[in-house]
């Protein structure tokens, strides 16, 4: 079931190698290059899904799920994160993310991640 998705990610390969997972599908991707840009994209778009990253400049990741949980406490956010980031992932999911997936992405995973948020 295809949706629209944001991505939230600084670093521009990234959001390439996710949305080169997610457009085949038939998801409209949106991307954004920090938190607040996140912030502002998803108040625009109103994605079915947020891939979120937790280390960015000017907002991070944390910061930009709790804006977003706080403007719509039903979004729907993954969380990405590197290994070693294990206690600021519980954290954000004690804050309202619903899952988290760890970089560099496993196309197979991306793909099951969203059909399990979409569905």
């Amino acid at each position: 079931m295809p949706g629209k998705i944001l991505l939230v990610d600084d670093a521009a390969f990234m959001r390439m190698m996710l949305k080169k997972i997610l457009a085949p599908s038939g998801n409209e991707v949106v991307e954004a290059v920090d938190g607040s840009d996140g912030l502002a994209k998803y108040k625009e778009h109103k994605p079915n899904l947020v891939f979120l990253d937790i280390v960015m400049p000017n907002v991070d990741g944390i910061e930009c799920l709790k804006q977003i949980i706080a403007f719509d406490s039903n979004a729907k956010v993954v969380m990405c994160s590197s290994i070693g980031q294990q206690t600021v992932v519980n954290d954000a999911i004690k804050i309202g993310a619903r899952d988290f997936i760890i970089k560099p992405f496993d196309a197979a995973k991306v793909l099951e991640t969203v059909s399990k948020n979409l569905s």
